[in-house]
């Protein structure tokens, strides 16, 4: 079959065609069975199969092991400037249509969920801060400012900087540089730290030295599931990072919040969000080691009605994920061990080869070594502005189990 463009043209294995009419859209160097000569590198790729059919369009990376990120299926698409702009269009939208009231604060692109390999984009109030760590999508990265800063000004929404963060280790396995500076072009001022107002609670969002884009906005809902059920307890906040959960708690009205933290810098932060909302008196700030923490409490006696754990993801590889789940296992029966009858927990985790069924299996496994009963309350996701792609694990990452123990 021809394609109606000019595009460079490869073959894939039966393999990969069955992966990719399932809805997958990376292929892997090993998995290209016949290639032409690419143009250029991030330049366009039809893809086939064996016997000719037409599969998909993608951009090619000479230097990374996913060599095409496929962007469709059209064979009469141009996949120009103005397809990238439609899907722009489709992503704000999308959390327009989603986030209400909350689109001031929230996710505008979620990478391959938006068909945008490798783009992340968060909205801070008037602030764009990205993370783009695919070649493809670098080198078109322009059209995206441009085309964002547009969309939103026709939407009534200005853009008065955006920041990009592209630092993480993933540019370096595309043969692209670590990036991170405001975009000249479309920054009117730098800003070193922004103040968000996320249900009700202020918080600094430092997007120059923060992790990631500076905040997590993807458990905004979750939040709200911990404050709803804080009132009265005393709650021990494990990981507290910027102080999001214990916040939530202490403004639930919690009798009392411990956060807890290994790093001293997440702890300075998350004091300074606490007195923002003139909590501070109501939370006691920890900086230790968090199964160091939970064990000592287990020997001392000391007891919480509500624990959060939201660690770090304890794996980012799938030949370390049995050595996490251990990990998730031990700290998840100690929190259990802890809790009184009728205590509850919020547990998370943030990787995605940790699977939602690899996740329920080690809670009931933590309850059966905690030799508690546990009720599942609710299990939930990212919030909507970081939607999961069917077929496409990679991006339902994000997994908030909150449970009683009876």
């Amino acid at each position: 079959m021809k394609t109606k463009r000019n595009f460079t043209r490869a073959e894939v294995t039966r393999k990969q065609e069955k992966r990719i009419r399932e809805g997958h859209p990376w292929i892997y160097e090993d998995e290209i069975t016949q290639m032409d000569i690419p143009e250029e590198n991030g330049c366009f790729v039809d893809v086939f199969s064996s016997k000719g059919t037409y599969l998909g369009t993608g951009m090619y990376s000479e230097h990374s092991k996913i060599r095409i990120r496929l962007l469709g299926n059209n064979a009469n698409e141009q996949y120009d400037d103005a397809f990238f702009l439609r899907r722009l269009k489709y992503a704000v939208e999308y959390r327009m249509d989603v986030m209400g009231e909350d689109f001031a604060n929230c996710r505008l692109i979620h990478g391959e969920a938006d068909g945008m390999p490798g783009v992340t984009v968060d909205k801070y109030g008037p602030v764009l801060v990205s993370e783009i760590s695919t070649y493809g999508m670098d080198i078109r990265k322009d059209l995206l400012y441009r085309g964002l800063k547009d969309l939103l000004a026709e939407k009534g929404y200005t853009v008065s900087g955006i920041y990009e963060r592209s630092d993480s280790e993933l540019r370096t396995k595309e043969g692209l540089a670590k990036v991170t500076g405001w975009v000249t072009e479309y920054t009117e001022k730098e800003i070193p730290v922004l103040e968000i107002n996320e249900n009700g609670i202020l918080y600094d969002v430092d997007i120059i030295n923060g992790q990631k884009t500076g905040f997590f906005l993807d458990q905004k809902y979750n939040r709200l599931s911990v404050r709803k059920l804080a009132a009265g307890k005393n709650v021990l906040d494990c990981c507290t990072h910027t102080g999001s959960f214990a916040i939530n708690a202490a403004y639930g009205k919690a009798v009392q919040v411990t956060a807890l933290d290994v790093s001293e810098t997440a702890l300075e932060m998350a004091r300074k969000n606490a007195c923002k909302n003139h909590l501070e008196e109501k939370i006691h700030f920890v900086q230790a080691d968090v199964f160091e923490y939970l064990e000592e409490c287990l020997r001392s006696h000391t007891r919480y009605d509500f624990i959060v754990l939201d660690p770090p993801a304890f794996t980012k590889s799938r030949s370390t994920v049995r050595n996490a789940s251990h990990g998730y296992e031990r700290i998840n029966t100690l929190a259990m061990r802890i809790l009184p009858r009728g205590g509850y927990l919020a547990t998370c985790s943030c990787s995605h080869f940790m699977s939602t069924e690899m996740f329920r299996e080690m809670l009931a496994e933590s309850a059966r070594k905690a030799g508690v009963t546990i009720h599942i309350i609710e299990e939930n996701h990212a919030s909507p502005d970081h939607p999961r792609l069917m077929n496409v694990p990679e991006t339902d990452y994000l997994k908030f189990f909150l449970i009683q123990v009876i």
